[in-house]
């Protein structure tokens, strides 16, 4: 078993039969695997709330699942040059954005998806997005309101935690 996720462990399979890209930039990794953060992030009560599980672009940003609360958990990305940002208020939203099949681009002051019509479609995005109609899911036609949803629901409480972590190590 991948992970204690169900959904995470059928994607999980999705991916291993895949012969290409599910999405573009996107690969799972190890679950739970911790080296994806910064050596200096590694106090306990940080690592313990964020559950890194996929490369989320070419450059190397990371997705993780941050466990705000017993009930809540958001996906957020670590910018492999800054920023961090909630991308998605649940798993759900999560994979209708990987059905956009486009890169994230983070930078410190916001996170986005972006494609132009005539940018090609990842190699198994097709079988990607039977996948997700299997399940009742569509993939995102307007990745944008579902970060800006995310934001508005998880944002604020997400940089309240996380900055003291960064203070800590002269980050903020």
């Amino acid at each position: 078993m991948y992970s204690p996720i169900p959904v995470l462990n059928e994607l999980k399979d999705l991916y291993d039969s895949a012969r290409d890209y599910l999405a573009d930039g996107f690969e799972l990794y190890d679950y739970d695997d911790k080296s994806r953060f910064p050596q200096e992030l590694d106090d306990p009560e940080f690592l313990s709330r964020l559950i890194p599980f996929a490369q989320a672009n070419g450059s190397g940003s990371t997705y993780a699942i941050w466990r705000a609360d017993d009930a809540t958990a958001p996906i957020v990305v670590f910018g492999d040059e800054g920023g961090e940002h909630v991308v998605a208020r649940d798993f759900t939203d999560f994979l209708r954005l990987l059905g956009f099949d486009a890169e994230i681009m983070v930078d410190h002051d916001s996170a986005y998806y972006y494609r132009t019509e005539d940018d090609d479609h990842s190699g198994s995005h097709e079988l990607f997005v039977e996948w997700l109609r299997e399940r009742g899911l569509t993939p995102s036609e307007d990745p944008d309101a579902v970060v800006a949803a995310a934001q508005e629901a998880h944002g604020d409480q997400f940089r309240a935690w996380i900055t003291p972590f960064y203070e800590q190590i002269g980050w903020a």
